[in-house]
């Protein structure tokens, strides 16, 4: 049998790096379609807007004061003499006529026992000169005594009334000394402290305490002559209303309104200032001389005042800017002039109108040009204002 031969097929031998050029390309394409394909845009932010507010606005000013009392009495002796006691609380209110003080008595005591002796003495006096004109009368009609010697009883007499008299008055002013030996307060109010000590020789001079009437109490404040003419243009009758308001040290509002009193007479020239001193009543007696205080009046009423919140300002080397949303929700970056402040709004003067909606938050990640997702503004405050819009 004859033996079939066998030819062998030999394959063609595949390098490697043929298969990592391969790999490559593969890997270059798929990079190339990745970064063809455009990324998604971001969307744009957030903002809270809030309408400009257009209404008539009270303006307010404030002035800085200081308390005084409506009387404030310094008490002074009438007498000389030693103080044996204090007869009062420092700080207390005390009425008009109690006793504060007690002087030594000894030598009033003694003077008003002098002038009692000479008064009874004097009367004496006067009594027998009042007997010898009634028993010289009838002798005289008699012709048992002349004339003279009745004229002249008659005259001492005169003079005897003349000596009871002067020596009442003695005995009554050495009482009046006796008295005032015990210092009382001629008003009602605060008593402050005593400045003088047990042992002190008092004079008519001496100063021994101070008492203050605070009920109602009085405040003085020095206006700009600029704000005192605009305040009587605006409110020429209101001078004597309760429209003052009365903000304490601690930054409380007193509860009672006060009224503007008087306005001095004269500016003054150095400070361009003038005087105004204001009531408020103080049952409680809270109020003090010498508080510190603010004073607080509505001084115009702005007609159609425009208003946007405080925090929706940003304010760079004193100019002042807003974002204004329009409507197609693009931005545009606005410079306003400021009015006054009444709460925590600002009152525009310029670069705004009503119904402008301004971006109160976010206005730092925002430029001109730019397209944002406003909604509504959710203070309350500020709500409260706006009407809720």
């Amino acid at each position: 049998m004859k033996k079939q031969s066998t030819t062998a097929v030999a394959l063609p031998r595949t390098e490697p790096w043929h298969l990592i050029a391969a790999l490559m390309a593969a890997l270059a394409i798929s990079a190339g379609c990745s970064t063809s394909a455009e990324k998604p845009a971001p969307p744009p932010p957030g903002v809270t807007v809030i309408p400009v507010l257009q209404k008539d606005v009270p303006l307010h000013q404030e002035w800085v004061g200081t308390m005084v009392g409506n009387v404030d009495a310094d008490i002074r002796p009438k007498v000389d003499g030693f103080l044996l006691s204090r007869l009062y609380t420092e700080g207390s209110y005390v009425e008009k006529g109690q006793s504060l003080f007690l002087l030594d008595q000894r030598q009033a005591q003694a003077a008003v026992e002098q002038a009692q002796g000479r008064l009874e003495r004097a009367r004496s006096v006067l009594a027998q000169a009042q007997i010898d004109v009634r028993r010289y009368t009838p002798l005289v009609a008699q012709k048992a005594v002349s004339q003279a010697e009745l004229d002249k009883a008659m005259s001492s007499e005169r003079a005897a009334t003349a000596e009871v008299e002067a020596d009442q008055a003695t005995l009554d002013n050495a009482k009046l000394n006796l008295d005032w030996t015990t210092v009382t307060s001629p008003i009602s109010g605060i008593a402050g402290v005593a400045k003088v000590g047990i042992g002190d020789l008092m004079t008519p001079v001496t100063v021994m305490t101070t008492i203050s009437s605070v009920d109602p109490i009085y405040i003085d404040v020095n206006i700009a002559e600029q704000n005192y003419l605009r305040f009587r243009r605006e409110k020429p009758g209101e001078a004597g209303g309760q429209n003052l308001e009365l903000i304490l040290g601690d930054g409380t509002v007193f509860p009672r309104r006060g009224r503007t009193m008087f306005v001095n007479r004269e500016v003054d020239s150095r400070t361009g200032t003038i005087q105004v001193r204001c009531e408020f009543p103080n049952p409680g007696n809270l109020l003090r001389p010498g508080q510190y205080a603010r004073i607080r009046a509505v001084t115009e009423l702005r007609k159609g005042a425009l208003l946007i919140p405080q925090q929706s300002v940003s304010e760079l080397q004193g100019v002042y800017q807003v974002g204004v949303v329009a409507p197609d929700n693009k931005v545009t970056i606005k410079t306003i002039k400021l009015g006054p402040q009444t709460g925590d709004m600002w009152v525009v003067e310029s670069g705004l109108q009503a119904g402008d909606s301004v971006v109160v938050d976010g206005l730092q990640r925002i430029k001109s040009g730019m397209t944002v997702a406003p909604s509504p503004f959710k203070d309350t405050q500020t709500n409260a204002l706006t009407g809720g819009k």
